[in-house]
Formats: C-alpha cells, structure tokens, sequence
C-alpha cells in the first residue's frame, strides 16, 4: 500500500495550524482547484472525532464522492480521518502536529490503495503516490501562509 510522508514547518501556534486543517472552510479553499466541496455530514466548522463528511471532488477529470470519518482525535497533536466509502480500498490520512523550537512541526501520513486488483496497485505507484503527494504540499503551502498571518495578528 502507498505511503506519503510530507513535513511542514510552520512558524505559527500549534493549536492555530491544528484548528486550521480541521476547518473544512479552509481546507475547501485551499483546493478550490479541485473543486472539493463538502455536501453531506459536517459541511462547515471544525471537525471533532466520530464527524462523517462527504467531499464531492475531481480527482483526474472524474468527479467522485468519497465520505471521510474522523477516527482519532487527540487535540493539538493528531487527527486521522479514514475513507468510510468512495473509490478506493483503503484511505487513511493522519495528521500530526509537534512543537520544536517555537514552531509547529506537521506531518501528513497518508496511506492509500486503490481498487481494481494489479491495475490498481499500478495506478497508485506510478501515478496516483504523485498526485496525491502534489495536492498535500499545495494544500500545506496555503495552510502555511494562513497559520503564519494569524499568528502575526495574535
């Protein structure tokens, strides 16, 4: 099964970079290309443990609905959400956050596997491990500069 590690430092409070990748708002703008639009379940606010929220997408010109449950929810340090139904097999997305010298230390660990046997397993090392990796550090770039002004602000 796939796995993406990206790592963030961010210059800002490790509450405010946490209640920001919670913020369904936020992460909806921060992929506006893609056109991720919360539909059903939690569709505005901060996302607690147990929330279900279903993200219609466009993932490579094919419009999807994948819903998403917060699994694990351990304030300001963790925060999974898993694939409850939609296109893959698996999905599971931890978000971790650690503090280190007056910064916030984020660490996406995403694990995925597509459906459709040995054309899916191909599918995900030789595109899908890329793509996914590209939307993480796009969205982080956006998180990044918003966590950083708002930390200026307080």
């Amino acid at each position: 099964m796939p796995q993406i590690i990206v790592e963030t430092v961010i210059n800002a409070n490790i509450e405010v970079c946490f209640d920001l990748v919670r913020d369904i708002r936020f992460y909806a703008e921060s992929l506006k290309n893609r056109n991720e639009i919360p539909i059903d379940g939690k569709i505005s606010g901060l996302v607690e443990q147990g929330d279900e929220i279903t993200w219609e997408t466009n993932h490579l010109n094919f419009m999807q609905h994948l819903t998403l449950k917060v699994t694990e929810l351990e304030k300001p340090f963790l925060f999974v959400d898993e694939m409850v139904k939609g296109e893959f097999h698996t999905y599971i997305h931890k978000h971790i956050f650690k503090e280190e010298n007056g910064k916030t230390i984020m660490v996406d660990d995403m694990c995925f596997e597509s459906k459709y046997g040995i054309f899916g397993r191909m599918l995900d090392e030789l595109f899908l491990k890329r793509y996914f990796k590209k939307i993480l550090v796009t969205r982080n770039k956006a998180l990044k500069i918003r966590a950083e002004q708002l930390s200026k602000k307080s």
